[in-house]
């Protein structure tokens, strides 16, 4: 039966609670446990996680070991087609999804939330689209041999996602893993596990039952035994990089591939020459102010020349004042909470260490006055000017909505500056000339090189960083083929 969208989020947390989703129905964990799911606006509970561990994680891998052999021996097309009506029917819930991952993670409602529903929704159509592309290749080696190559589908897949953009990030694993042939189980990210369940329970309308679950819990428990299950051949994960070093040592020991997106600290380069409107729509856009700056493709160093520093600096400054912070489900706000009581701890220790590393601090906006939000994880935008490049502010990942502004003089020094980072995930420059333009995108040291824009992930755009940023590809026809999938050569001798 089809499933109706429920528009409150409140009703629908609650009907979700306590749950994982193991061969197409909501199952309690095998321990009973559960763990409450807080609003971060209002620091109210609005439902409960199942507290997975090694048990249901066996339960989940066996289930989806025994449905992928099918899965899999179903013609590529049909899976494709499967899945872009996944995306249909997830398109149709858009607004309930977006309702769902508003009250959950403290995101905006008209600025995020509905975005990354309507993101989820398109990255299956796309690629459900490209079920035709596994296709393999005639190999000449010899005239009497018949050559050839084939793609197969590796198996199980375990996915670990953040709690960020959950949905999107969850569609990037498992949407090509699925048009591969492959089976797949989801570990959530504790802070944000019911928008991305509902999204498997949609699709459990459309999927055969055991090619897609989900779990909830923390990493030790449930995310461990799932990279160190036996039958896990591939493993992805979104998150930071200390967890993304233990993910790699854990695959290695099963010497199964990885793809690992971990972070960034990207460089935001302003030419002398760029259209100032442009650069500071971009760096609003580009600092995610309006995901709370909880981004890996943060603009969060923005290297502006000096002769338009000054302007730049007061110009963003107005800007971001004008942006409403307030409750994620009011159509007006624009900027939401932090996700967490220990990340609110850690922005608002970061702004004090920028502060006594002799920065000037320029903080915005104005935190909102409803009663109702006084418990609320609401940090106020800061813009940082008179960084030193050294300082700390200026070097790790904070993952808040505080940027560093810097003066350069010349564009050597621009990507010396750019460059000095052990992150390498994005990158943009704005300039109106076009040899400027191009020597940027060569010498930056970054797999997302945008010029005078910064888009968000989309379908079909090849995303990945390097450096401490992580392994491997997203989004796009080589994320589905090169990750998902491994090549087996075919020989037949014709004498």
């Amino acid at each position: 039966m089809p499933i109706d969208p429920i528009l409150d989020p409140s009703v629908l947390a609650k009907e979700l609670s306590g749950y994982h989703l193991i061969n197409g129905k909501l199952v309690a964990p095998k321990n009973g446990k559960t763990f409450d799911v807080l609003n971060p606006a209002t620091g109210k509970v609005i439902g409960q996680a199942a507290d997975g561990d090694a048990d249901d994680v066996a339960i989940a891998v066996a289930v989806a070991k025994a449905g992928q052999k099918d899965w899999a021996e179903r013609p590529a097309r049909e899976r494709g087609k499967l899945l872009a009506e996944c995306g249909r029917i997830l398109m149709s819930h858009s607004e309930e999804l977006g309702r769902l991952v508003a009250l959950e993670s403290g995101k905006a409602l008209r600025t995020e939330s509905r975005v990354e529903a309507s993101v989820l929704a398109d990255m299956f159509v796309f690629f459900g689209g490209l079920a035709s592309e596994l296709k393999g290749e005639t190999v000449p080696f010899n005239p009497n041999m018949m050559t050839l190559t084939t793609r197969e589908a590796v198996g199980v897949v375990g996915a670990i996602i953040p709690w960020n953009v959950p949905m999107m990030l969850m569609a990037i694993k498992v949407a090509p893993a699925l048009v591969a042939g492959n089976a797949v189980v989801v570990k959530s990210a504790e802070d944000t596990p019911l928008a991305v369940l509902r999204v498997c329970q949609i699709m459990q309308e459309v999927l055969p039952a055991g090619v897609f679950n989900i779990l909830s819990g923390f990493g030790p428990s449930c995310g461990g035994p799932l990279v160190e299950h036996k039958d896990v051949k591939k493993v992805s994960f979104t998150g930071s990089v200390e967890t993304g070093r233990t993910v790699y040592r854990a695959a290695a020991e099963k010497l199964i591939p990885v793809t690992l997106e971990l972070g960034g600290k990207s460089p935001m380069i302003v030419m002398g020459d760029a259209d100032l409107d442009k650069a500071i729509a971009g760096a609003i856009g580009g600092m995610r102010f309006t995901r709370q700056g909880q981004s890996c493709t943060a603009a969060s160093r923005m290297l502006v020349h000096e002769s338009l520093h000054d302007e730049f600096v007061k110009r963003l400054i107005d800007k971001v004042n004008t942006l409403k912070i307030g409750d994620p489900l009011d159509e007006e706000t624009d900027i939401g909470t932090i996700i967490n009581r220990k990340q609110f701890d850690k922005v608002c220790g970061y702004i004090e260490v920028g502060e006594k590393e002799g920065a000037t601090k320029n903080e915005l906006s104005a935190l909102p006055t409803d009663s109702a939000l006084s418990d609320g994880l609401f940090v106020r935008p800061v813009i940082f000017t008179n960084v030193d490049p050294n300082a700390r502010i200026a070097r790790e990942e904070i993952f808040g909505p505080v940027a560093c502004v810097f003066k350069f003089k010349t564009f050597e020094e621009a990507l010396e500056l750019a460059n000095d980072s052990d992150f390498g995930l994005a990158a943009t420059v704005w300039t109106t000339d076009l040899k400027t333009a191009l020597v940027a995108t060569k010498r930056l040291e970054a797999g997302f090189v945008q010029v005078n824009q910064n888009l968000v992930v989309q379908p079909n755009l090849s995303y990945g960083g390097i450096k401490l940023s992580g392994l491997g590809k997203e989004a796009s026809l080589e994320s589905m083929l090169e990750h998902f999938t491994y090549k087996k050569t075919i020989i037949l001798n014709m004498e």
